[in-house]
């Protein structure tokens, strides 16, 4: 976040330099029950960013001693593939693989109901194959309707999308160049139905103002993305 850029990210007209609105979400795709190994899955192409998902269970979860009496835990894997991005990243899990996989577990774990499933746990395998900026939101996204696909009961699905603030102006869903360049990136999760954040970061600087302005423009991006999600679990299952 921040640096030296040498173009303009939103021009005279208003445009981004993909040119979209400052308010206007990246082109997003969500498909439910792309694996057949897997109890429930997505892929998701979002910008280009391109995720999948399986998720496995209820199952009994090991070690042991991880095991909750009461409900179940979630175990979310969040993996970038290699070739995933421009600078071949290392293979395995970094620090900030198992940052992101924590913070997906701890907000799928506010609307799955774990307390039907004492003891068990419920695995979440996220595999990015192309990165392009926002994909703990876009990882978060997929991951929920993979946990649907998969029958578990939940309060509701987690739509997620990040702003920021390029050129001095607060805008939704950054891009590569303006998430690598940019003044501030402000990711969030939140729930349509009671606008319960269930994930909030954020890394450089907002005023007061801008950062309400961020969160209210990300609020109306979740509910965005929401639709997505519900309209890829209809495509598959049917109903309203």
């Amino acid at each position: 976040m921040g640096g030296k850029f040498d173009k303009e990210f939103i021009d005279k007209k208003g445009k981004r330099m993909d040119g979209r609105a400052p308010n206007e979400l990246r082109p997003l795709k969500i498909e439910a029950g792309v694996l057949d190994e897997a109890d429930g899955s997505s892929y998701l192409e979002w910008g280009n960013n391109k995720v999948y998902c399986g998720v496995f269970g209820p199952i009994e979860c090991h070690p042991r001693h991880k095991q909750k009496p009461d409900r179940a835990i979630i175990q979310a894997r969040y993996n970038m593939a290699p070739f995933s991005v421009d600078d071949r990243k290392r293979p395995g899990l970094d620090r900030r693989s198992t940052e992101i996989g924590l913070l997906i577990s701890e907000a799928l774990e506010r609307v799955v109901m774990v307390e039907k499933y004492p003891k068990a746990a419920i695995r979440v395998d996220i595999q990015v194959v192309e990165a392009h900026a926002g994909t703990r939101c876009a990882a978060l996204t997929a991951a929920s309707v993979a946990v649907a696909d998969a029958g578990i009961p939940m309060k509701d699905l987690v739509p997620s999308c990040a702003t920021g603030k390029v050129d001095g102006k607060v805008v939704l869903d950054l891009n590569k160049e303006e998430d690598n360049f940019g003044e501030a990136d402000l990711p969030l999760a939140v729930l349509p139905s009671t606008e319960e954040v269930v994930l909030m970061q954020m890394d450089g600087e907002l005023t007061p103002e801008e950062f309400e302005e961020a969160f209210d423009m990300a609020i109306e991006g979740c509910k965005q993305v929401y639709e997505i999600q519900r309209d890829a679990l209809k495509r598959k299952y049917g109903g309203k």
